[in-house]
């Protein structure tokens, strides 16, 4: 199994890369965003929609901190593989054979939303790969159908339609009014080498994996007890104080810190608070 960096470098993973159970689907070859530092390493696993390039700024800002930060495109999204399969088993076992094919582990671990949930799926199957996990304004439980509204939006632009960005984001202010979650969407729009704009996202498969993405990653039961820390906004409702028990009860050793001008996007919206709660 090969293994690509975002410099263009592959690795050979080898056939052992990953010691999931058989059911768990073959991992992909991930693209990896190398963030700087030169410390232990510190693996930082994007939300829904996004990428490693997300993260450019809090990573170097982790970095110069002493880390060496490593921000992977998560399948079917950003320059990695697509595949139909977009379950927490599966995102997680690709993070798994990349850490396992680097020998990075154990590494600190840091998840936001959806790379959140991704990462607490992880910690589960390979606990022996996590030294210490942060969990950005996600809980372990299953969410509204609130992101409908922006894959129907996409789901309906015409892209053979669709002139510039300009038009493109005109096209899509009916169906999503608020001007930095059309920003947001519009990072997810390229063109190939004959200048056709497309997704750089698999939007079918996550359209159609959406019930599963929202769902919680965990069952019953499941417990890790190493060091951890859920980072939640105080403009953002996705961890609520109920959200408490469920939290402690998969992670005991859990404490949850509150940023208080931040919504749901701290590694934005309150980045120096960010950093230091991320690594305090």
């Amino acid at each position: 199994m090969l293994f690509k960096t975002s410099a263009g470098k592959w690795f050979d993973l080898g056939p052992g890369a990953s010691t999931l159970a058989s059911l768990v689907p073959a991992p992909l070859p991930l693209i990896i965003r190398e963030l700087g530092g030169s410390g232990a390493p510190l693996v930082v696993l994007h939300g829904l929609l996004g990428s490693s390039r997300n993260w450019q700024s809090a990573g170097v800002a982790l970095a110069e901190r002493g880390h060496r930060v490593l921000a992977p495109d998560l399948r079917n999204h950003g320059s990695s593989p697509w595949a139909d399969d977009c379950s927490y088993a599966a995102l997680a076992g690709d993070v798994i054979a990349m850490l396992d094919g680097l020998a990075l582990g154990p590494v600190h671990l840091v998840g936001h939303s959806m790379g959140g949930k991704a990462a607490m799926r992880l910690v589960m199957d390979r606990p022996d790969l996590v030294s210490r996990l942060t969990v950005v304004d996600i809980a372990p439980r299953a969410y509204s159908d609130r992101v409908r509204v922006e894959f129907a939006a996409m789901n309906a632009l015409d892209l053979s339609a669709v002139k510039s960005r300009k038009d493109a984001e005109e096209k899509l202010a009916a169906q999503v009014p608020e001007w930095g979650m059309r920003q947001f969407i519009l990072t997810n729009l390229g063109q190939d080498a004959e200048g056709r704009w497309r997704w750089t996202v698999n939007r079918e498969a996550l359209t159609n994996s959406l019930p599963e993405i929202l769902g919680n990653p965990l069952a019953a039961g499941e417990v890790w007890n190493g060091p951890t820390r859920f980072l939640r906004g105080g403009k953002s409702n996705y961890i609520r104080d109920e959200d408490l028990a469920a939290i402690r009860a998969h992670f005991p050793q859990a404490d949850v810190v509150t940023l208080p001008d931040s919504g749901h996007n701290p590694h934005f919206e309150a980045r120096a608070g960010f950093v230091e709660a991320t690594l305090a």
